[in-house]
């Protein structure tokens, strides 16, 4: 991993990267949210679980600020998240990005100074230290010596790090990936979970993942939030794993074996 960036600046960590104050979200009388509370501490390694329908991505709308929740509000770093200073704190990568139309002609380095574009406006034209922040991206991402490959030669595992990168060259505080792994195959998703873990470590960087892969992302995160319509819990693997949390999830019937521990 490269070191740190000196365009990518370390925050104090006395506030929470994201703080979730009793947050619901309904679509007419149907609850998707109801009353969650959390917050995820300044360079954590979290992973937001539970089962279709559970309000997973609505809650990660609601963070990006685009859904407005029914009740509550999001801090990002102590900010309103609707500030356009919070939104520049995060970097996110969509679900399914890597499977965007893969036969459009751009090199890998065209991609990834597309996500310039927050922090420049849409019309200014890079300067040297965008240079220097693409760059660092590319090289974070493990994947500067693929700058010159066209998007459609490349395999599912790294276009996904083309996606990573180009959130990471806006030098955001926060990275938060949705459903990660879907277009990567399985035997590559573990080396990839821990690419993460790498570079939410090397970089301070707070990292959030929203995936179903329970097994997987149970061994790679620092801690999960457990989301069925309310907040089950919230806390380490360990804690997660306990059968009266597994059943609020997925039911009576659900068991669950976490393979490693």
């Amino acid at each position: 991993m490269a070191a740190l960036g000196p365009n990518m600046r370390k925050t104090t960590p006395t506030q929470p990267a994201i703080s979730i104050q009793d947050v619901s979200f309904n679509i007419g009388d149907q609850k998707i949210l109801e009353n969650i509370t959390f917050s995820i501490p300044h360079g954590d390694y979290v992973g937001i679980i539970g089962p279709n329908g559970g309000g997973k991505t609505t809650l990660l709308r609601i963070i990006l600020d685009l859904l407005k929740p029914t009740t509550g509000k999001v801090s990002i770093l102590g900010e309103s998240n609707h500030k356009s200073q919070s939104k520049r704190r995060i970097g996110y990568v969509p679900q399914k990005a890597s499977q965007a139309d893969t036969q459009f002609p751009a090199t890998v380095e065209e991609v990834v100074k597309s996500g310039r574009t927050p922090r420049l406006g849409i019309f200014h034209y890079l300067k040297n230290k965008d240079y220097k922040a693409v760059k660092k991206a590319l090289e974070l991402s493990g994947i500067y010596h693929l700058r010159h490959r066209l998007m459609s030669k490349l395999s599912g595992g790294e276009r996904q790090k083309v996606f990573i990168a180009r959130a990471l060259a806006a030098e955001p505080e926060i990275l938060i990936l949705d459903e990660p792994t879907g277009a990567i195959d399985v035997a590559s998703q573990s080396s990839f979970y821990h690419f993460l873990a790498e570079l939410n470590k090397s970089q301070n960087l707070t990292v959030v993942i929203v995936s179903h892969d329970i097994d997987v992302v149970a061994k790679e995160v620092s801690n999960v939030v457990c989301l069925n319509r309310g907040l089950v819990c919230h806390g380490s693997p360990a804690d997660f794993i306990k059968d009266e949390y597994l059943e609020k999830l997925y039911g009576k019937k659900v068991k669950f074996i976490l393979h490693g521990h």
